[in-house]
């Protein structure tokens, strides 16, 4: 005997729909069984507080198997997470049923398949596949957002809302704080409340559904799970990509090198003239810069293509001089210490020199990517050589972020032939003279 593929609609049984006829019912050890389909019961055991759903499907031969799917909404109202109505729990146990019957077949693992599990399974296999940094970022994605919300469910039982609610909930939040060693739990910013921190939530919301969908994803494809109906109906926030660059002039570039720590201002001075990120910097050893043709080879990159870097006169001279007689294997930067830089490590000390150059707000070193990229558009350099120096695989997140800064045709002839209307006061403030 099988479990029928239809799906009939739901069972009636009038001593079970609702919590005031369940009450009635006289306690006993055996539960209360339904018939919902051929060989699939829904039964309801009554104790001493809130009752129990049961499932009970037939094997063949005589076998049944027995499990508990839930608790009845005897005495609180019904989450249809883990406390079901009458109703709710016919779905549940079908859902319950599909697994069981899939299981038999050798299609699906055997037993509850929770998110944590999914979530182990996904890190376990891109372990092998993806950069030490990506893993340790999922890692921490997985820990902060998904796992104390969302990790105890069962995969196959999460809903379109479920995940809806939990995404909106990550948006509405105030960004998290990196905790000091000894301190148990991370510290929360302020909840979102101008557009663009806001726009920020809704970005971040989006990147770490995209880790929730790529696990579930895995497990679903592996046949750990029957349907990924629920979270491929899930749409991310639009509009989260802005792009709102920032980027520092020559006066902060200059002021912020001069105000850092010895060993991390080479670090600074790299990415602005190189335009690199902070990981292929702290990776970069000294064969990879080549004296003959004026250039750096990046390996480790976020793509994880090579590519090469122009440099610049003056990023020659001072790769020259960071590298000349060193060993070919040896990191071109160290900290002062000696030890190499690690993940994170720039923070800080940018930060503190931020601070002593007294540029608010303070820059992260993302945005010495884009001092350099904006220095080359505001210079009328294609966006196609732009692309080319920072990595991008085409121009279209060139333009996004750089276009505007560009000389273009529409800027020179609006500047050109719009009237000058004198309606522009003159002020009587005077302009201090520079000093050389």
């Amino acid at each position: 005997m099988e479990i029928s593929n239809a799906m009939p609609r739901s069972a009636r049984a009038i001593k079970l729909e609702t919590r005031s006829a369940r009450a009635k019912l006289p306690a006993r050890r055996a539960p209360y069984f339904l018939k919902v389909a051929k060989g699939l019961r829904l039964g309801y055991y009554r104790g001493s507080g809130a009752g129990t759903w049961i499932g009970r499907r037939y094997l063949g031969s005589g076998q049944y198997e027995t499990a508990s799917i839930g608790v009845a909404d005897d005495t609180t109202e019904a989450d249809n997470v883990q406390i079901f109505d009458f109703w709710q729990a016919q779905e549940v146990l079908r859902r319950w049923a599909e697994r069981g019957r899939l299981a038999d077949r050798g299609i699906v693992r055997k037993g509850p398949y929770t998110v944590k599990m999914a979530v182990e399974d996904y890190l376990a296999e891109i372990s092998i596949e993806k950069r030490p940094s990506a893993l340790k970022c999922a890692q921490y994605k997985f820990k902060g957002w998904v796992l104390p919300e969302l990790g105890y469910l069962l995969v196959e039982s999460l809903t379109l809302d479920q995940i809806n609610r939990w995404r909106n909930d990550i948006a509405s939040r105030g960004r998290k704080v990196r905790s000091k060693k000894g301190v148990a739990k991370a510290a929360s910013r302020p909840a979102p409340a101008d557009h663009d921190a806001k726009r920020k939530r809704r970005a971040t919301a989006n990147r770490v559904l995209t880790m929730l969908r790529a696990a579930l994803n895995r497990a679903y494809n592996a046949g750990r799970v029957p349907s990924d109906d629920a979270w491929r109906r899930v749409k991310p926030f639009k509009q989260t990509d802005e792009a709102v660059v920032r980027y520092l002039s020559g006066d902060e570039a200059r002021r912020l090198v001069n105000a850092c720590d010895e060993d991390f201002r080479s670090l600074v001075q790299a990415a602005l003239l190189t335009g690199c990120r902070y990981s292929e910097l702290v990776n970069l050893t000294c064969a990879d810069f080549n004296r003959d043709s004026d250039t750096l080879t990046l390996r480790q990159t976020k793509s994880g293509r090579s590519r090469h870097v122009v440099l610049t006169e003056e990023g020659r001279h001072l790769f020259s001089e960071w590298t000349a007689g060193r060993a070919a294997n040896e990191r071109v930067f160290l900290r002062s210490d000696g030890n190499p830089w690690g993940a994170s490590h720039q923070q800080r000390p940018l930060a503190e020199a931020a601070d002593r150059a007294k540029i608010s707000p303070a820059p992260t070193f993302h945005i010495l990517r884009h001092t350099h990229a904006s220095a080359l558009a505001m210079r009328g350099v294609p966006m196609g050589v732009i692309a080319a120096q920072l990595g991008h695989q085409d121009t279209r997140m060139t333009e996004k972020h750089y276009a505007h800064l560009a000389p273009s045709y529409v800027a020179d002839t609006i500047r050109a032939h719009f009237p000058t209307l004198g309606i522009a006061a003159k002020s009587s403030v005077v302009p201090m003279r520079r000093r050389n």
